[in-house]
């Protein structure tokens, strides 16, 4: 097949598409083409995968198992990934036969963190002070500009997983040997005011479509809330972000969704933290307060359409549902949640994940409250967290 078939054919509804990862996003992505009149096959090893059980085949492999990538490639011409971490040689691999989005050139670079912060910055945008870290010595070496900070350890981390807030240089060599002294990148902690994320997505032709930017919060290292509205993030620093989001996804040569997670410091100034080659927790917002979701938005791409419609038709807050809320606050307790209260609410979606074992801290699913007068919405947002045990944030 050749490379101009490969970036420009239009897939059209009734055929497959291929997804490497079976976890949520690409349970959500499998909603969204299914409602398009796609048929998905989804490659993850997991024989009960959130994805694997609603796609209409899975093939039972490891992302990086040649087999398991030439079956996918057998089924469809296009695949798309729902997790940073699948192989880039796996995404090589598959784009000998398949058109692949993201590509492999462009998710090499986002699965390293230091690779990720040299780019960033060589496209002219700001990122934390830092330092790599591959040895010992390169922590006693490192300025005291970068303390207090947070070591990161630079492949496989999310979630907060594979990070340590450091005082000093002792501190960080402890956390460096916790890590198993693997490759790291230390950063300054700055002075933030406020975290947000661009979510977005570019087409093979170039297209760009950018959501409402979403504010997030975050309680030991995982997303929280997204709240979404017109007015809660100055003009010029939306402008600013949406901007260099285009530029890091042009500089990438990146195809698909990606989100960009941005810090809005104490002097109103911008810095980029991290980029997710694929669509984020922060945009689920989007299935429902805009007029396409950004899994539709990844079917689009990967299928050779145009880019739908951004627009938001009204504020919305989205409340990550972890495993704890099965569990009761005081006395450990397993129960269901109340779920018929939660929806008893106007403007309130559920969206569960069908994962079997609720643990605490899983993400087990996440509601979106939308309603065109704000006020309301945070007044049942913060219904719905009371109702769940959710970190109080809102």
């Amino acid at each position: 097949m050749n490379n101009t078939v490969l970036t420009s054919a239009v897939v059209y509804p009734g055929q497959w598409l291929g997804m490497l990862g079976g976890g949520q996003l690409g349970r959500m992505f499998c909603h969204a083409a299914q409602s398009m009149g796609y048929k998905v096959v989804v490659l993850d090893p997991a024989q009960d995968s959130p994805a694997g059980t609603v796609a209409e085949k899975q093939v039972f492999a490891a992302y990086d198992d040649v087999k398991g990538l030439d079956e996918l490639a057998a089924l469809t011409r296009v695949v798309t990934t729902e997790f940073e971490n699948v192989p880039a040689a796996s995404l090589k691999q598959l784009s000998g036969n398949c058109r692949v989005s993201p590509g492999a050139a462009a998710v090499a670079v986002v699965q390293d963190r230091i690779a990720e912060k040299a780019f960033i910055a060589a496209q002219g945008i700001p990122v934390a002070p830092y330092s790599e870290v591959r040895s010992a010595a390169d922590l006693e070496n490192a300025g005291q500009h970068l303390f207090p900070g947070i070591l990161k350890a630079a492949r496989l981390g999310y979630d907060g997983k594979g990070q340590a807030r450091v005082a000093n240089v002792q501190e960080a060599l402890a956390a460096f040997e916790s890590f198993g002294r693997v490759p790291c990148v230390l950063e300054a902690m700055l002075p933030l005011k406020e975290e947000i994320s661009v979510v977005m997505a570019r087409g093979f032709d170039g297209e760009v479509a950018v959501f409402p930017i979403g504010q997030n919060t975050h309680v030991n290292g995982i997303l929280a809330t997204t709240v979404v509205n017109p007015g809660l993030i100055a003009e010029n620093i939306q402008h600013q972000a949406k901007q260099a989001a285009i530029r890091i996804a042009e500089g990438l040569n990146y195809f698909g969704v990606l989100c960009i997670e941005f810090f809005i410091l104490e002097d109103n100034s911008l810095v980029a933290n991290e980029v997710a080659p694929r669509p984020h927790n922060s945009g689920h917002y989007t299935m429902n307060a805009c007029a396409s979701s950004q899994f539709e938005q990844q079917v689009r791409v990967m299928a050779g359409m145009p880019l739908g419609s951004t627009q938001l038709r009204a504020p919305a807050i989205m409340l990550n549902i972890l495993g704890d809320s099965w569990f009761h606050p005081e006395t450990g307790a397993f129960a269901e949640p109340a779920w018929e209260k939660v929806l008893a609410l106007p403007g309130v979606s559920l969206h569960l994940y069908g994962k079997s074992e609720a643990r605490k801290g899983r993400k087990m699913g996440h509601v979106n409250v939308v309603n065109e007068n704000f006020d309301t919405a945070l007044a049942h947002a913060r219904q719905v967290s009371e109702i769940l045990n959710l970190s109080q944030v809102l």
